[in-house]
C-alpha cells in the first residue's frame, strides 16, 4: 500500500515506492530506498513535489537501503542524521559580537520595513525602491568580509525565518553574487531589489496556506506554484526595471527545463532571475526543516555541484561555489564521523571535497575518503 506525500511532509524512515525522477526523467532516488535528512534535503534542491511512500514504512526508523556517494550501502543502526550550519561554538562566538547584536535588531527592523512595502504596493501600488534599498544595503558595513556577512545571514536564520527575512537573504545574496561577477553599481542596486521583491507574490497566499504546518492538498500545492506568476503581475505596471519583474517571475525557472511556473532554458531565462535562483536555493538549503538542522556550506556546495552545470548558468554557479568556498578556506570544520579538522587546500574539481589537516598534523584528501565536512567550527 502506498500514499503521495508532499515533500515537506516526508520525514527521515520513510521509504520510497518507485523511483523518483525529475520532469525530464532522470533518477534521483532509486524504489526502496529509506530516505535520510539529506535525501529529503536532494528532493528539495531537485524541485520535487510529491513522493510516493510505502504506507506500511511511514513510521518506520531511518532502516533499510541508504544511499551514499559510492551507491547503495545495508545501513545497521544508524546514527542520527545531524547537519548543523554552525557548530554550536562557533555560532556563540558569532552571536556575542557587537556586529552580529548590531545586525540583529537592524534585520529586524529591515524585515519590518519590507512588510510595509509589500502591504503598499498591494493597496497603493508604489514602490519606494530608493528608501528600500538605502535601509537593505545598510545591513553590511564596508569592513565587513564576506565570511562576516554569511555568519550574520546563517545565524539569523535561527532567529527570523519569515518570506520578509528570507526575501533580505536572497537580496544581500544576490548582491555578494553581483560583486563577484563584477556588476556595476547600477546593476548591483537592481540585481538587490530584484532579489527583495522576488517573493512579493507569495502575498496573495493566503497565510493558512503559506504556513500550514501539515500536508498541502493538491489544491493548496498548485496555488503556492503559482506565486512567480502572481508575483510578476503584481509588479507589472511598476516603474520598475524590466530584470526586476521577471525575476519574480522565473526565479524558478532552470536551465534545464526542469522548473517552473513556464518550463524555460537557460536562453529563455533573464540573467538576473538565474542569479536570484541560485541565491534563492542556497538560503533555503541553509535553512532548518522540520526534518533537519540547517545545511553546512560545504553539504550545499556538494548538493550544487551534483547537476548545478545543468541547472543554473554555469559562469553564475561556478562563480558562487568557488567563492562561497574560497570563503571558509582555512575555517576549522567537523567532518561527518566526528574528527575535527582544519581545512588547507580546495580542490577545485570538487569545491565540496578540500585537503584537511588533522588534528593529530596528518592530512586527509576528502576527494578520495568518504567522509565529508558536517560543520563549521
Amino acid at each position: 500500500m502506498t500514499k503521495e506525500y508532499a515533500v515537506k511532509d516526508l520525514k527521515p524512515g520513510m521509504v520510497t515506492a518507485i523511483p523518483v525522477r525529475t520532469r525530464r526523467g532522470q533518477l534521483v532516488v532509486n524504489q526502496e530506498t529509506s530516505l535520510s535528512a539529506s535525501l529529503i534535503a536532494r528532493l528539495e534542491f531537485y524541485g520535487i513535489e510529491k513522493v510516493q511512500i510505502k504506507e506500511n514504512d511511514v513510521h518506520a526508523e531511518d532502516k533499510g537501503t541508504q544511499v551514499t556517494e559510492a551507491g547503495y550501502t545495508p545501513a545497521k543502526n544508524p546514527a542520527p542524521v545531524q547537519s548543523p550550519v554552525l557548530d554550536a561554538s562557533y555560532s556563540q562566538k558569532v552571536k556575542k559580537t557587537d556586529d552580529f547584536k548590531r545586525f540583529q535588531i537592524e534585520f529586524t527592523l529591515r524585515c519590518n520595513d519590507l512588510k510595509n512595502c509589500f502591504d503598499a504596493v498591494l493597496t497603493s501600488g508604489n514602490v519606494n525602491k530608493e528608501e528600500l534599498l538605502e535601509k537593505t544595503t545598510s545591513l553590511i558595513r564596508k569592513q565587513q568580509t564576506t565570511i562576516d556577512i554569511f555568519d550574520m545571514l546563517h545565524n539569523m536564520r535561527q532567529v527570523n525565518d519569515s518570506t520578509y527575512a528570507h526575501s533580505i537573504n536572497v537580496a544581500l545574496i544576490s548582491r555578494i553574487i553581483g560583486k563577484w561577477l563584477r556588476f556595476s553599481p547600477e546593476e548591483l542596486d537592481t540585481l538587490t531589489l530584484a532579489g527583495l521583491l522576488h517573493d512579493i507574490g507569495k502575498t496573495s497566499i493566503p497565510n493558512e496556506v503559506l504556513n500550514k504546518d501539515g500536508r498541502l492538498t493538491d489544491e493548496e500545492f498548485q496555488l503556492i506554484r503559482r506565486h512567480p506568476k502572481m508575483g510578476y503581475d503584481i509588479l507589472k505596471m511598476q516603474p520598475l526595471d524590466s530584470h526586476v519583474k521577471k525575476a519574480a517571475l522565473m526565479h524558478h525557472e532552470r536551465c534545464d527545463g526542469s522548473g517552473y511556473p513556464m518550463g524555460l532554458t537557460m536562453d529563455e531565462i533573464d540573467d538576473y532571475a538565474l542569479i536570484i535562483a541560485i541565491a534563492d536555493v542556497y538560503d533555503a538549503m541553509t535553512a532548518a526543516r522540520s526534518y533537519r538542522q540547517p545545511l553546512c556550506p560545504f553539504q550545499v556546495i556538494a548538493e550544487f555541484e551534483k547537476d548545478g552545470l545543468q541547472k543554473y548558468k554555469p559562469k553564475y554557479i561556478l562563480t558562487f561555489l568557488e567563492r562561497i568556498a574560497t570563503t571558509y578556506q582555512n575555517n576549522r570544520v567537523m567532518l561527518s564521523d566526528g574528527t575535527t579538522a582544519k581545512i588547507v587546500l580546495l580542490n577545485h574539481n570538487h569545491l565540496s571535497k578540500p585537503l584537511v589537516q588533522l588534528d593529530d598534523g596528518s592530512c586527509l584528501d576528502l576527494d578520495k575518503s568518504p567522509l565529508y565536512i558536517m560543520s563549521l567550527i
